[in-house]
């Protein structure tokens, strides 16, 4: 990896006209702005499908894209959709912040009318919905044959789903919940037009997402995506494969992830997301896994693997307690996982998120791997001990962020989380006067401390560089509202912080001319 440089932002965090960011004209100016200001890399959140809490990390699908992001003008240029229907939707109406509800209520309608509105909707109707024998344009065929192993369970996990009020897979009838083979073909058949409206939004989500990274690539910049180590429990992925998770014969979790209580919470977090049965993955070559990660390498140029550690080890708690206290750790697959990913679909660019507390069995799996781990400097002055994100330890493999999308913009750090004394130890450090202790620029200098630093790769988040308050905080873990969205303003990268940007970045040698 070269020395270079990048933003974060959430694709949901862009600016629109209708409420959410998508992949429309506003995704292609911003990666217009990545290139004013010197950047070669967009680093972004998952892209998938959000359930529970809008949360990306709680996905309805691993392998799926959200269709959310499908760009609403695009269709209307397509002749899909009419501009008064658009307007009529109302989505416009709220931008400041991204309102989910408003987006599953007054989206899904305008995509629906896309649907039949389209060549496609015409041919699935020739075909009277049958997903065995898809026939449709060279386009679409190519894509439905690509994608077909997760795409119908995906695609009728969705209208099922829609059927049942939007419940739990849990809470269906238990033919279906079960997967009974009479019952899965008897749900096509009933559903079938659904079915097909699920599938065809992949195909059109597909079609604007290989666009705009296609005008990435050729601007020079490489998209940074984001996979999160676990699958939500009402998610197609946990129903279309039970085997591969820890469940009982019943269908029920055994078992489910989070993380031990420590300084932060006394009863830890409980996610509630399946826990891998990693024997059987072992059994099948990890044939699953694998097909995630090439789905990803499909998307992405760079891999951040989220919750890195859960791969050595995991923590187990058992289903149904209120807490996390009573888990207990587990061990994971390991480098094997890794070296078989590598065999199978070759080397790639991957980020190990490695924050937190450490064993020096991840360590090693980290050292072994040979990707770059996270350093994030919201956590490297502590006036208790040194710690390992203060620059001076960094080794040059190793990405470093002022913060991430789980801290506070660095400029609500600042000014009312970090203790005193810790923020003393951060101005002797930086060799900053104490005016500095109230003063708004110095999110500006801890950018200047990062990009300059011996990292490869610095990426810094977008509401940082526009120094916000915590009203740009994308998420707070273990809370549910008022998370995933913020939205930028457009222009909110003018010509001028441009150019600052650029500068600074080529003095510190991260520039493309640099390279």
């Amino acid at each position: 990896m070269k020395r270079s440089c990048g933003v974060l932002l959430p694709v949901a965090s862009l600016p629109s006209d209708h409420g959410i960011g998508t992949f429309g004209k506003e995704a292609y100016r911003f990666i217009d702005t990545l290139v004013a200001a010197g950047q070669s890399y967009w680093q972004i959140l998952p892209l998938g499908p959000t359930g529970y809490g809008d949360s990306p990390y709680q996905s309805f699908s691993t392998f799926a894209g959200n269709p959310y992001y499908i760009d609403l003008d695009f269709l209307k240029d397509e002749g899909l959709l009419k501009e008064t229907e658009i307007k009529k939707a109302g989505l416009d109406e709220a931008t400041e912040k991204v309102d989910y509800e408003a987006q599953y209520k007054r989206r899904f309608p305008l995509l629906r009318k896309a649907y039949v509105s389209s060549p496609e909707y015409s041919k699935f109707r020739e075909e009277n919905f049958d997903v065995g024998n898809v026939k449709v344009n060279k386009e679409f065929d190519a894509f439905y044959a690509s994608s077909k192993e997760w795409l119908v369970d995906y695609a009728l996990f969705m209208a099922v789903k829609d059927a049942n009020d939007g419940k739990s897979y849990f809470e269906w009838e238990d033919g279906i919940r079960s997967r009974d083979a009479r019952s899965i073909k008897e749900n096509l058949e009933r559903y079938g037009e659904d079915v097909f409206f699920y599938i065809y939004l992949q195909f059109k989500f597909q079609e604007q997402w290989e666009k705009l990274r296609k005008y990435a690539g050729e601007k020079g910049v490489k998209i940074i995506g984001d996979i999160p180590i676990y699958v939500a429990l009402d998610s197609s992925d946990s129903w279309s494969h039970p085997e591969l998770f820890q469940f009982d014969k019943e269908g029920q979790p055994i078992a489910v992830a989070g993380c031990p209580p420590d300084a932060f919470s006394e009863t830890g977090q409980l996610w509630g997301n399946p826990l891998y049965n990693w024997d059987k993955h072992r059994e099948t070559g990890y044939a699953w896994w694998l097909e995630r990660l090439s789905r990803c390498f499909q998307w992405y140029d760079m891999v951040r693997i989220d919750h890195f550690r859960g791969f050595d080890e995991y923590y187990s708690i058992p289903f149904g307690d209120p807490t996390a206290v009573n888990g207990k750790w587990e061990k994971g697959p390991g480098i094997e996982l890794f070296q078989a990913m590598e065999q199978k679909i070759g080397k790639q660019e991957i980020i190990a998120e490695d924050l937190g507390f450490l064993t020096d069995s991840v360590k090693k799996m980290l050292r072994d791997t040979g990707y770059p781990g996270m350093k994030v400097l919201q956590f490297a002055f502590d006036s208790r001990e040194e710690s390992d994100y203060m620059p001076h330890n960094y080794d040059k493999n190793c990405v470093v962020y002022t913060g991430t999308h789980d801290n506070t913009t660095t400029f609500s750090w600042w000014k009312s989380e970090l203790p005193r004394k810790d923020k003393e130890v951060a101005l002797r450090y930086l060799d900053l006067p104490t005016i500095f202790l109230t003063n708004r620029k110095l999110t500006w200098q801890l950018i200047v401390f990062a990009e300059r630093s011996v990292a490869d790769l610095c990426i810094i988040p977008a509401w940082d560089f526009l120094m916000l308050d915590k009203e740009a905080r994308i998420n707070t873990p273990s809370t549910l509202g008022n998370n995933w969205c913020w939205r930028m303003e457009k222009n909110a990268f003018g010509a001028g912080l441009c150019y600052k940007i650029r500068e600074m970045c080529r003095l510190y040698g991260r520039t493309p001319r640099d390279n």
